[in-house]
């Protein structure tokens, strides 16, 4: 299997098991705070460990630095806070199934505003993955208003996180610790500031070092791996592969929430 393929499958991996995780995490700190968390967690431990990465990996350039504040921006900040409150209204595992709506919407963007080539395949995958979520997003005699809400605030998170992946394939040539690492710090440490000066009660000391442990893994790890996957594959089909995801979560949300398949 090409190198690009497992980089994207193993960040795909690991991100997919953040959302479940995570909802277990919104008993014992808000929302806001968690997201903030997840990703100091990410860029703190990679700042640890990145003395240990391969050398050879090219700097990050002055004309880098625009596309990569945009994407934390969007990524980094906005991204994971909309997931956080979507996730603490919905289920776990309807949430990760959600999470597709990224890999569409990353392909969307790459096709239509940065000209990427896609091919009949990818479109037909696309279609797909919007047909279910829309089916899971649907009306229907459990769903409540809370629930619909949810499903905005998911899909809100995609839409953020696919303008993040693909201004992220502008700097993909750059060293992708240092990326990741940078985004976890920056986005981690100005959503930690707005959550505690929105009056956020800090959490149970064990909850901060799992939410760092779980945002190094699933979001500090699974950012630098796939970077390495967008250098290989390209932003459209980076996505593709990435779209195992929100199954890995889905899984892991009936697995260990016990949530119900409906």
């Amino acid at each position: 299997m090409p190198r690009g393929i497992l980089y994207a499958l193993a960040s795909a991996a690991l991100f997919g098991v953040s959302a479940p995780l995570a909802k277990l995490l919104l008993g014992q700190t808000s929302p806001w705070l968690l997201a903030g968390l997840l990703y100091l967690g990410s860029g703190i431990g990679l700042a640890i460990a990145r003395p240990f990465a391969p050398r050879d990996e090219a700097r990050l350039r002055r004309a880098d630095l625009p596309w990569l504040a945009a994407a934390i921006l969007a990524g980094g900040v906005i991204g994971p806070v909309l997931l956080m409150f979507g996730l603490a209204q919905g289920a776990a595992g309807a949430t990760s199934l959600l999470l597709n709506l990224e890999s569409v919407l990353t392909l969307v963007l790459a096709w239509i505003v940065f000209r990427e080539n896609v091919d009949s395949r990818l479109l037909v995958g696309a279609a797909a993955i919007v047909a279910g979520a829309v089916i899971l997003s649907w009306p229907s005699d459990t769903t409540t208003s809370t629930s619909l809400h949810s499903a905005f605030l998911v899909a809100g998170a995609c839409l953020a996180w696919a303008i993040d992946n693909n201004l992220t394939r502008k700097v993909s040539g750059a060293d992708p610790v240092m990326i990741a690492m940078l985004k976890g710090l920056i986005a981690g440490a100005v959503n930690t500031a707005i959550a505690f000066g929105s009056g956020a009660a800090f959490p149970p000391l064990g909850a901060v070092a799992l939410a760092a442990l779980l945002g190094f893994f699933s979001y500090g790890v699974s950012l630098a791996l796939f970077v390495l996957a967008l250098r290989h594959l390209g932003t459209a089909r980076t996505g593709a592969y990435y779209a195992t995801a929100p199954f890995i979560g889905a899984a892991v949300a009936i697995a260990v929430l016990h949530e119900p398949m409906t």
